[in-house]
């Protein structure tokens, strides 16, 4: 027999299109709870790229292509201006 999960225990891709709006109105919004989801996160990511036994660069690849990402969406608004401007 199948064990029910209560839905504020469900992770975000368990969780059916319906009940979507019910189970973000269960998350922890406060400063310790966003804290505690980065923190969940981190510790996720660095145990399942960093810290393995045949590690390679993938990882740290990622962290360093997010970081790229992200500067660009950052800086696009100046970057589109100037890529319209006429240099002669």
């Amino acid at each position: 027999m199948a064990s029910v999960v209560p839905l504020k225990d469900k992770r975000l891709m368990d969780v059916k299109l319906g009940e979507l709006p019910t189970w973000i109105r269960m998350r922890d919004f406060s400063p310790k709870g966003i804290a505690g989801a980065f923190q969940r996160g981190y510790y996720r990511y660095y145990n399942k790229y960093i810290d393995v036994k045949k590690g390679g660069v993938a990882g740290v690849s990622m962290v360093l292509a997010a970081y790229v990402l992200f500067n660009y969406i950052r800086s696009y608004h100046e970057l589109k201006h100037e890529r319209r401007r006429k240099y002669h």
